[in-house]
């Protein structure tokens, strides 16, 4: 069975299961997957927070329903940022594969799709977690789309700073899905995923500063340059590893979080200062490597916020 799909080059015929997988990239599943890291580890330290014992693990159905009420919403996020982004996105090297682009969906394909995946996760969340994370996927969802896609990505290059509050809803959701509350703990670690956002996606800009140039997007690579970014990756490294051991005294936590905090937290920040070094020496940044090491710094960060409750030795 082929589907027929016109596009922006030619026409043509895909299959069915080419087609499923374009919908699928439309999600962004890298950034979902990355999204999910942060939500299962909270909500164990949620159950430990409602005064369980130790070791005591959140019901599993609730934890599945959250992760997939999650993926919807981001989903949605996701695409509805392709179907905007669509005209900077043929220009972009780096987003030129995306199925709007290569045209295996249409506009409209795309447009109902977002919507679709964006309603249901509402109602996913709503009637099979609770109304508290429900609305916080609709806050996740129109801030993303109407206030980092629409009004700041294109305006100003402190698109990423504020538009990454967008990124840091699954904790707020993982959090508020076991408690039905929110506290300072959860404020703590949407905070790590905000002050984390800029290090980790400035870099990437810095690698592809000639596609965000051309496009006039201002990125902060774009209209200040190497040493600026180094200089701001580097004090943000320095602000997300302050804000992970603030969790320490607010949510009690034991020595495995403190000392997976510490290190990571150290070797994240000595990446941050070697692409500033060699910034400011005028060689090659290697940004990516700070990109790439972002991502696993966060993950060990949010394996140890999950694997502390379980295994919890006290620090004193």
């Amino acid at each position: 069975m082929d589907v027929v799909v016109e596009t922006p080059k030619a026409r043509g015929r895909i299959g069915v299961r080419r087609k499923f997988a374009a919908y699928i990239a439309l999600t962004k599943p890298r950034v979902i997957e990355l999204l999910l890291v942060t939500t299962a580890p909270v909500m164990i330290l949620a159950q430990a927070s409602l005064g369980q014992p130790h070791g005591v693990l959140p019901n599993l159905w609730l934890v599945l329903g959250t992760l997939i009420g999650g993926s919807l919403s981001a989903g949605s996020a996701g695409a509805f940022n392709c179907y905007i982004d669509r005209d900077i996105d043929r220009v972009m090297d780096r987003t030129k594969k995306r199925p709007l682009v290569t045209g295996e969906l249409s506009d409209r394909e795309a447009l109902v799709f977002a919507w679709v995946l964006g309603v249901a996760s509402v109602l996913w969340l709503g009637f099979l977690v609770n109304w508290l994370s429900a609305a916080l996927s609709l806050a996740a969802i129109l801030y993303y789309v109407l206030i980092y896609t629409l009004l700041l990505k294109r305006r100003t290059p402190q698109n990423i700073v504020w538009g990454g509050a967008a990124g840091c809803m699954p904790v707020l959701i993982g959090w508020s899905a076991v408690t039905n509350s929110l506290g300072w703990a959860p404020l703590i670690l949407f905070g790590i995923v905000f002050l984390w956002t800029p290090p980790h996606y400035w870099p990437l800009s810095m690698r592809y500063r000639a596609d965000y140039q051309a496009v006039g997007v201002p990125m902060l690579a774009v209209v200040r340059g190497r040493t600026v970014v180094g200089l701001q990756v580097v004090l943000y490294a320095w602000a997300t590893v302050a804000c992970s051991l603030l969790l320490v005294p607010v949510a009690r936590v034991g020595l495995v979080y403190a000392a997976v905090a510490v290190v990571a937290g150290g070797w994240f920040v000595y990446e941050s200062h070697r692409l500033y070094g060699r910034a400011i020496r005028h060689t090659d940044a290697r940004p990516m490597r700070v990109f790439h090491s972002s991502i696993t710094y966060l993950t060990l960060i949010f394996l140890a916020v999950g694997i502390d409750p379980l295994v919890h030795i006290p620090l004193l």
